[in-house]
């Protein structure tokens, strides 16, 4: 049972849950975005161990099917017990760790960027998500990663950390509460992305990361508390 259906364009497309059996699928369309990235730090590709984890029931995988050719895929999970766990890093208490799962990786075709999949698919994804079982959502990305922000941000996550994740990488550690609303702001600083510091220094007097604004040729977030 799809998913979704629908138009890309004139082009019909389905979104359905993927399962093992489309592995390989999945294999191939990371490895064809990966090779297209002009700076590959910006995707950390999932292991075969980790697809399988995933589709092995500790979380959800969904595809973009167009004339029957896999073009794009998202992917959530069940962190389970991640020594690095991010809901730590955003203040959950550790009784309710497994009340968080991550928005994983989210891969589109270069021959079908553009097309709005990216936001088509958290759409989609977080519809099919079992919120009973879940209260909130975290998810990191790395600074200059301009789609992925935009991504994170318009689904209404927030950046609660910015700090050295899984092996020395620097990344934006973003959160959302599924069942309460954000608190209303007061204070407001619009910071470089590229000044790491200066927004730790937020983080760590109770900011949050809220938007993202292009200043000229640089990017900068806004953060309100």
């Amino acid at each position: 049972m799809p998913l979704y259906e629908g138009l890309l364009g004139d082009t019909p497309i389905v979104i359905e849950q993927l399962t093992l059996k489309q592995l390989a699928e999945l294999e191939a369309l990371q490895q064809q975005v990966y090779e297209a990235l002009p700076d590959k730090n910006t995707l950390q590709p999932l292991s075969t161990d980790e697809f399988t984890n995933i589709l092995g029931g500790n979380g959800l995988l969904i595809g973009v099917y167009a004339r029957e050719q896999l073009i794009a895929f998202r992917a959530l999970l069940d962190p389970q017990d991640d020594p690095e766990h991010l809901g730590v890093d955003c203040g959950v208490a550790r009784e309710n760790l497994s009340r968080v799962f991550y928005q994983e990786i989210s891969n589109v075709s270069p021959d079908w960027r553009g097309n709005g999949l990216q936001k088509l698919m958290a759409q989609v994804i977080m519809a099919a998500a079992d919120m009973a079982r879940y209260d909130y959502v975290c998810a990191t990305v790395k600074p200059y990663n301009i789609p992925s922000l935009k991504d994170k941000f318009s689904q209404g996550l927030i950046v609660k950390g910015l700090k050295l994740k899984y092996g020395g990488k620097l990344r934006y550690i973003f959160f959302k509460d599924l069942k309460n609303a954000a608190p209303a702001y007061h204070e407001e600083q619009q910071v470089s992305m590229n000044d790491t510091a200066a927004q730790q220094t937020l983080l760590q007097q109770g900011y949050v990361g809220v938007q993202l604004i292009k200043n000229g040729d640089d990017f900068a977030i806004v953060y309100k508390k």
